[in-house]
């Protein structure tokens, strides 16, 4: 088999040899594993797409999706690339062709997978943060998918503590999904590497996101879950991890809370407790790796952050009543995208929440340190 380190469609040979790859993978996307098995067997992908009887696509369509990739600066890493990364390479299930913005080296570098719930609590969501710039102090990559939720603050926390921090998506690379996480998308790319198997123009659908599940745990050398109800994608994250042979820890919750339900499950089936960063590195005999404690209660209450700027704005269209992302974006003459960053520091800091009907309500007092 041919192995091209890197496919940068900007390169005209290295454009030539990344067709066939996303004519392959875009053929058999929902196959990965027999994709997998056919370039083993015929070690080149033109004859693996011939082997699997699958139709190409069409020339226009691949030249399309070049002329983007090109436009979002992605570049292809094929299953033949020494620069694939090892830990997802070893599964049979292995993408034939990850498309990343950013630095492909980080998909590489020792990782931990943080997911959990998109309605999290601001308990949770304080968590995933600051166990995320635990690890990202301690030189661990922070894996997650970009949701809305413990993804966003897991991200976000990493990115923060001058980390490095993967998402991987279940659409193209030219979208963002939700499109209101565009901006920490591109902190991301800037920071980390943003990662999907899917070609340009891929909307997200249902189906998709399992793929998508696989691939976090899989460019992971642990996963952690923070949050996750009885029926979640999270948990099929989880099973994912466990199939892969990654262990799995979960943040105990109170019992009884839906909330929790999920993660409080996997706990009782065998998961690892997780109380602090240390507890995922001890298992994983990572240990040498230095981290810096986790902030106590007062120290937060001590550095709750005072809104100004956006954020006092949005705080102040928020005090009579509630309002959906589309309406508080009207009230203050702005696009919801606009709004978007400053939306989630306020979550991320605890003064507002998304309610279960998708409308943002103001939950703390105004603290003492500004955003």
């Amino acid at each position: 088999m041919p192995a091209p380190d890197l496919l940068d469609p900007a390169d005209p040979a290295s454009a030539l040899a990344l067709r066939p790859w996303l004519a392959l993978q875009s053929a058999l996307c929902f196959r990965p594993d027999l994709a997998a098995a056919l370039l083993h067997e015929h070690l080149d992908p033109e004859r693996a797409l011939r082997a699997s009887g699958a139709p190409p696509a069409r020339a226009g369509e691949i030249e399309a999706w070049l002329a983007t990739l090109r436009r979002v600066r992605a570049v292809g890493l094929p299953l033949s690339s020494r620069r694939y990364p090892p830990r997802l390479a070893r599964h049979a299930d292995a993408a034939p062709l990850l498309l990343v913005q950013g630095d492909p080296a980080a998909l590489s570098a020792p990782g931990i997978a943080i997911v959990g719930s998109r309605a999290a609590t601001q308990h949770g969501l304080a968590l995933a943060r600051d166990f995320a710039a635990a690890f990202a102090r301690a030189g661990l990559v922070v894996i997650s998918g970009l949701a809305r939720g413990i993804d966003a603050a897991a991200h976000a926390g990493a990115l923060d503590a001058g980390g490095r921090t993967i998402a991987v998506q279940a659409c193209g690379p030219d979208l963002v999904y939700p499109a209101v996480h565009r901006r920490l998308a591109s902190r991301i790319a800037s920071q980390g590497a943003r990662v999907t198997e899917f070609p340009p123009g891929t909307p997200p659908r249902r189906e998709h996101f399992p793929l998508r599940n696989r691939l976090i745990s899989g460019l992971a050398e642990a996963l952690l879950v923070i949050e996750a109800r009885e029926r979640s994608g999270t948990l099929v994250t989880a099973g994912h991890a466990a199939a892969q042979g990654l262990e799995v820890f979960a943040l105990p919750g109170p019992v009884g809370a839906a909330a929790c339900a999920g993660s409080n499950r996997l706990l009782r089936d065998g998961a690892h407790v997780a109380l602090e960063p240390e507890d995922v590195l001890g298992v994983l005999r990572l240990g040498g790796l230095r981290l810096e404690p986790l902030p106590d209660a007062a120290t937060l209450a001590s550095a709750a952050p005072r809104a100004s700027g956006l954020g006092a704005a949005i705080l102040a269209a928020l005090e009579h009543a509630p309002a959906h992302r589309d309406e508080l974006a009207s009230r203050l003459s702005r696009t919801p995208q606009e709004l978007a960053l400053g939306i989630l520091d306020l979550e991320l800091a605890g003064r507002i929440r998304e309610e279960r009907d998708g409308r943002l309500r103001i939950v703390s007092p105004r603290g003492t340190r500004e955003l």
